[in-house]
């Protein structure tokens, strides 16, 4: 393994845990379920709400394609090394 495939390793683990950190940050689908939770929302609350989750849906994806053009890279690297 040369430094380039450890450093590539590296950076895809961390990618990973950013990854699943921005999608457990961001706001389930079924947001019905909290008026039967007891957790009443503000106007306001779900305007903020909706804002946060479209900025993390949007880091997420961006995350994401970077994470796979690493992998093709990576495979890339070991295939022709």
């Amino acid at each position: 393994m040369s430094g380039l495939d450890i450093a590539i390793g590296v950076v895809l683990i961390i990618l990973s845990l950013i990854i699943i950190a921005v999608i457990l940050l961001q706001e389930g689908r079924q947001s019905n379920l909290g008026v039967i939770q007891g957790s009443g929302d503000s106007y306001l609350d779900k305007g903020r709400a909706r804002t946060l989750d479209a900025i993390l849906s949007k880091w997420t994806k961006i995350i994401v394609f970077v994470f796979f053009i690493l992998v093709f890279a990576g495979m890339l690297i070991t295939k022709f090394a």
